[in-house]
This record gives C-alpha cells, sequence and structure tokens, in this order.
C-alpha cells in the first residue's frame, strides 16, 4: 500500500515515504523508562500528551536564559522573554488559521477558554427563553460552564443526542436547533468515543439561525490540520498538553468582532490602558483577556510544541494514528467479551471498551501491573456514559509515538485481565 507520508532527513514525516514511529519515540525521553519493571506502553494520550525533548529543553532554557516580565520591563530580559511570548502568538495564530493575533488569547485551557466565552459573552448576553445547544458527546467542561450560565440568565440547555455508534444525531438537529438558540458548543473529537464531529455542517446551520458556535478542539489540534477560518466557528479553544506541550495553557481563538464586543473577564494588571479611581481605559486585543502575570514559561512550551508538532505534520500525525485505530480495533475485537464504545465511521485514535465481568478500574490495575498505561472510569463524560448504560469504560487514546506493538502489549494484558478477573 502506498504511505501518504515519508520520512525527511531528521527523521520525521514528509511526502512519500513510511512515518518512522521510532525516530518520534526517540524525542520523548519518558518512553525509555520501566513501569512496574516492564517497559511503558502509553495508551492515555487523550489525558494528557507526553513531552518531547524539544518543549522541555524550551522550557529549561527559558528560566535558565530569559526568565522576565513580559511586556513591562525595557531591560533585554523582559524584551527577551516577550519575544518568546508574543513569538508564540503568531505561532498558535497560524497553527489554528486564525486571521490575527488579536484574535488569539493564552488561558490556562479548554476549560478556561469555554469558561471566559460563557461569562464574558453569555452573561451578559442570553436572557429568559434564550437556548444553548450541547451535544450528548461532550466533556463535562463543555456541558457544566454551560449549565452555570443558564443557570444565571434563566436560558434554557437543549441538547443534540448521540446514537448507538456515538455518532450525533444530526437528522434531529433542526428539533432541538431553532431560532431561541443563541449558542451552539460542541467537540471536534469526542474524549471518550473518538467521534469527529461535523463542524462545517453545524456551523453553517447555527449561523442560519443567529446562533454563534463554541469548539472544544482539546483532542482535535494535536491530531488533525484545524483552519478556524475554513471552519467559520465564532470561537475555538484548545488545551497545550493535549498536544505535547505543558500543562496549565491553552489557546482561546475567537472571531475579532467578537472579542471587541465582550468585557473583560477579569481585572488587573496588562488589561488595561490607564487606571484612575475614576475610571478605568481596557486594553486592545489581545491583551484585555489576560489579565496579571501570564505562564509565560507555559506559552514558550506551547510554541515549541507548535513547533515539534508541525515539523511531523498534523496530516502525516492523522494518517499514523489512522492506521494504528483500525489495526487496534481488529485485534481488539478478538478479545472475547470485548464491547467497543464507539464505533463512528468518523473517528480519531480513542479505543473505549468494556470487558464483560469486569469493572474498568480492575482491568486498568491488572494493565497498569503490566506496564501499559490506560484511562478507566466515566472520562468526564458521564452523559455519554447514561447513552451507553455503562458505569465506566476502558480508553486506550493513541498518539504519534505509539505503535502496533503497543496495541499487541494491549491485547496480551486484556488476554490476561480474563484469565486473572474474568
Amino acid at each position: 500500500m502506498k504511505t501518504a507520508i515519508g520520512t525527511a532527513a531528521d527523521g520525521h514525516a514528509t511526502e512519500g515515504m513510511p512515518f518512522d514511529v521510532e525516530r518520534v519515540r526517540a524525542d520523548f525521553p519518558i518512553l525509555s523508562r520501566l513501569v512496574n519493571g516492564k517497559p511503558l506502553v502509553y495508551l492515555d494520550s487523550a489525558a494528557t500528551t507526553q513531552k518531547p525533548y524539544a518543549v522541555i529543553d524550551a522550557i529549561v532554557r527559558y528560566y535558565t536564559e530569559s526568565n522576565a516580565n513580559v511586556h513591562r520591563g525595557v531591560h533585554k530580559l523582559s524584551v527577551a522573554a516577550t519575544e518568546l511570548y508574543e513569538g508564540a502568538r503568531e505561532k498558535s495564530r497560524a497553527f489554528l488559521g486564525a486571521r490575527s493575533t488579536k484574535e488569539i488569547i493564552f488561558v490556562r485551557g479548554t476549560t478556561e477558554g469555554v469558561n471566559l466565552v460563557a461569562q464574558s459573552w453569555g452573561r451578559n448576553r442570553l436572557a429568559a427563553k434564550d437556548e444553548v445547544l450541547v451535544t450528548g458527546m461532550e466533556h463535562h467542561s463543555n456541558i457544566v460552564p454551560w449549565q452555570l450560565l443558564c443557570e444565571q440568565t434563566g436560558a434554557q440547555l437543549r441538547v443534540l443526542p448521540i446514537d448507538d455508534r456515538g455518532d450525533l444525531r444530526m437528522d434531529q438537529l433542526d428539533r432541538v436547533l431553532t431560532e431561541r438558540t443563541k449558542l451552539v458548543a460542541v467537540s471536534h473529537i469526542s474524549n471518550a468515543l473518538g467521534t469527529i464531529a461535523p463542524l462545517e455542517e453545524i456551523t453553517s446551520r447555527a449561523h442560519a439561525v443567529g446562533a454563534l458556535v463554541v469548539v472544544d478542539g482539546a483532542q482535535a489540534a494535536g491530531h488533525m490540520p484545524v483552519d478556524v477560518t475554513a471552519l467559520d466557528c465564532d470561537f475555538y479553544t484548545i488545551s497545550g498538553h493535549k498536544m505535547f506541550g505543558p500543562t496549565g495553557i491553552g489557546v482561546l481563538y475567537g472571531k475579532e468582532k467578537h472579542l471587541e464586543a465582550m468585557p473583560p473577564w477579569q481585572g488587573g494588571g496588562d488589561m488595561i490602558k490607564s487606571v484612575s479611581f475614576e475610571k478605568t481605559v481596557y486594553n486592545d486585543l489581545p491583551y484585555k483577556f489576560e489579565a496579571g502575570t501570564p505562564d509565560i514559561a507555559g506559552v514558550v512550551g506551547l510554541g515549541a510544541a507548535i513547533d515539534y508538532l508541525e515539523s511531523i505534520g498534523r496530516r502525516n500525525a492523522a494518517w499514523h494514528e489512522a492506521q494504528l485505530l483500525e489495526y487496534g480495533t481488529e485485534i481488539l475485537s478478538r478479545v472475547e467479551g470485548l464491547r467497543l464504545i464507539g464505533t463512528s465511521a468518523m473517528k480519531a485514535g480513542v479505543l473505549s471498551f468494556t470487558l464483560d465481568g469486569i469493572h474498568p478500574h480492575d482491568a486498568g490495575t491488572v494493565l497498569d501491573h503490566e506496564g501499559i498505561a490506560v484511562r478507566t472510569g466515566h472520562h468526564c463524560a458521564q452523559p455519554v456514559m447514561t447513552h451507553f448504560a455503562v458505569p465506566a469504560t476502558t480508553r486506550a487514546s493513541l498518539s504519534i509515538y505509539n505503535r502496533r506493538e503497543d496495541l499487541d502489549a494491549l491485547a496480551r494484558g486484556l488476554h490476561k485481565v480474563r484469565e486473572i478477573l474474568g
């Protein structure tokens, strides 16, 4: 079979030759460690990705060479720190396909990005009889902020359901998307199912009734190309730690016209032009939404993660992970009593499953003894678990550093789970 990607002189992928996963794995120091005396098999990237040397080194270099506050100093270290910080903003703009760096707000992650939109945009615009539409596959972080907003404003929360494959019931969209809908919140990729949402159709139909669209892109940005301008969504938010960057840092993209009309969410330094006891004049975008000293090292690490991921290529990453998903789906189908949860034809690298008669937490414990890291529980997606009538699942999630051998180890581990517990 002809591959879509290849290997450049540095070992990373280019057009026309095989993906060199071993070269990629060598970039991640933690993958060489032992867990319970066995080689680590890391299959929990939907929770957080591991970090390459490029990101680790960039953070260390910042603290050892350029540590200073940004925007406020004329001395050399402050200038250097500011250049790194704003350089990462431009990288983020290009990475997401935004038109301007004014549309790139640094936040702590996807959760804070969603809450910022809910409180700054929604609290000032929604009223009783207005509606917010979410989907049945959302992470709690794209449900609870909207519930809070509805409690504050009297608006109603509506839900677009999923079917038994984990696909959105697009045939029911006209029933739940009406002229009362002011905002639609949807995950690009479900963290619990791997389902890829049809964002273009959802956005087009939402805009047709005058609703804005907020996209939780936490599970997408590190796995596939994202172009917010082409998607035409109004807001898109991501987490650095899901795409090989540090925890506690992320990006909220918002169309400039919306951000300009929104009031600040937090007050403090750097989000002002002038302050007096009589009146405060707020800063221009994007700084209006970045109060206080930011996570400068986190932003530097995020910029390095973007550089690293772009050196791999997100199309290349998507291709590699698609091959693994196909292989993993096939070998898990051979495990006695295994039920795959989430079987959409449009799916990313998530394998969630149950084993007859075995609780996922018990399965995860046995797998951990084999050095295999998976996630067990409801994955902050309890409505998904309710739909499938399960309390929890075991989830193996894939990334660029995984290989077929990892999935072979998972299958062997699951056979051992059955031997011990089944």
